[in-house]
């Protein structure tokens, strides 16, 4: 039986848009050696790990791009001008709860992210609680990271249902036992949860 529904929150529950933050700033070829300092190498992972300081990590981006120091800091500075409040999240949100389930949220997400532009996350009030992996210092797809989850509510894995937008995070939850939702868009991933429930009594 699902009793429990936990939501990854970047491109689930909020936009991230980089590519069109990213052409907003600068002409394509800033753009894209600015993109290969932030995502090409996995560092922006340990922003949401929160292991290193912001500034060791800042670091990291400028030496895979060192002439392009300035506009990295930009960016980084700028980037929660990237993110946007989804409006169905809260109502999404507010239908499971009202349908009896516990909604929860896993994600890799930094401080910064959360300084950065914190009116995108209004929909946290309303859901049971959840985990950040910069409060942890674990990321996804580390089991660990949902056994934290889990751990800290008390989640039994059969009894959870994931949806999350990266195909590797999905795999490790269904691994764990969660029946588990690859993340395209609101209404596909909404219907494959209505299809899991469907095949569970509602609580």
């Amino acid at each position: 039986m699902i009793k429990n529904v936990i939501f990854d929150i970047g491109r689930v529950l909020i936009g991230f848009e980089w590519m069109d933050y990213i052409h907003k700033l600068f002409d394509e070829e800033t753009g894209q050696k600015v993109t290969d300092a932030l995502w090409k190498t996995h560092y922006w992972w340990e922003l949401d790990r929160a292991v290193l300081s912001v500034e060791e990590i800042l670091e990291m981006f400028y030496s895979v791009e060192p002439e392009y120091k300035d506009e990295i800091r930009e960016a980084f500075d700028r980037v929660g001008e990237c993110m946007t409040r989804c409006e169905y999240a809260i109502p999404w949100i507010e239908e499971m709860k009202e349908r009896g389930y516990k909604v929860y949220y896993l994600s890799n997400y930094s401080e910064h992210l959360m300084q950065a532009n914190p009116d995108v996350l209004d929909f946290l009030p309303h859901m049971d609680g959840g985990v950040f992996s910069c409060y942890v210092q674990l990321i996804k797809p580390d089991p660990e990271i949902y056994r934290t989850l889990m751990d800290k509510y008390d989640l039994k894995a059969e009894e959870c249902v994931f949806i999350d937008d990266r195909e590797d995070n999905v795999v490790a939850a269904r691994e764990l036992g969660m029946q588990a939702i690859r993340f395209e868009n609101y209404e596909q991933a909404k219907a494959e949860l209505e299809n899991a429930l469907l095949h569970t009594p509602e609580v």
